[in-house]
């Protein structure tokens, strides 16, 4: 399904990042950065930019194609891995930031994958999340419409509970990110740190 949607040479989300993600990119540490389902690179691209280092997974070869294409334009460096989030092995203490920008996965996956990277944040690392709450239902502008796939605020605190939390908030905002994230929207916004 993936591959199908990307396959256009339009970026579907855009080519800007995340506007949540740039309001917190200077809380987050200097050096590595893990990127959970980056598709078409907007954001991995962006966090390159104000130079991190960053690795953006996707199970998309269609989309990480893409990422390495908006890179090579802003001449910036990203490394794209191809995975299903269900296969990949996310090392512990490796990381200054995971950043999880619209990425959803049922719950059973969404709870090992996020269990992993809070182990695979060093010390003062950060994971910074977006995504749709369950009250998107309510609303034609994004996100899948399975309910198992959108998790409350409380459902992420208790998947990520060894965070400390700097931001953890649901909130109504219009969202501008390419055709498929247009309109008002429900969302969840997370910066949790992991202490040291």
């Amino acid at each position: 399904m993936w591959d199908e949607r990307f396959g256009t040479s339009e970026y579907i989300y855009g080519i800007e990042p995340n506007n949540f993600l740039v309001s917190v990119a200077s809380k987050i540490p200097q050096g590595k950065i893990l990127c959970l389902a980056e598709g078409e690179g907007r954001n991995g691209t962006y966090l390159a930019s104000l130079g991190y280092e960053v690795v953006a997974v996707d199970q998309s070869s269609v989309g990480l194609a893409k990422a390495q294409k908006l890179a090579q334009e802003k001449q910036v460096a990203i490394a794209t891995i191809q995975s299903d989030l269900a296969d990949f092995v996310i090392a512990p203490q490796s990381w200054d930031g995971i950043i999880s920008i619209f990425c959803h996965l049922p719950s059973e996956l969404r709870t090992k994958v996020y269990r992993l990277a809070v182990m695979g944040l060093k010390p003062n690392g950060v994971f910074v999340l977006e995504a749709f709450a369950p009250e998107q239902l309510q609303y034609n502008t994004g996100g899948p419409k399975n309910l198992d796939m959108l998790p409350s605020l409380a459902t992420l605190q208790q998947e990520l509970a060894d965070l400390h939390w700097e931001i953890a908030r649901e909130v109504k905002r219009d969202l501008l990110e390419g055709r498929y994230h247009n309109g008002t929207a429900a969302v969840i916004q997370i910066l949790g740190r992991k202490q040291s």
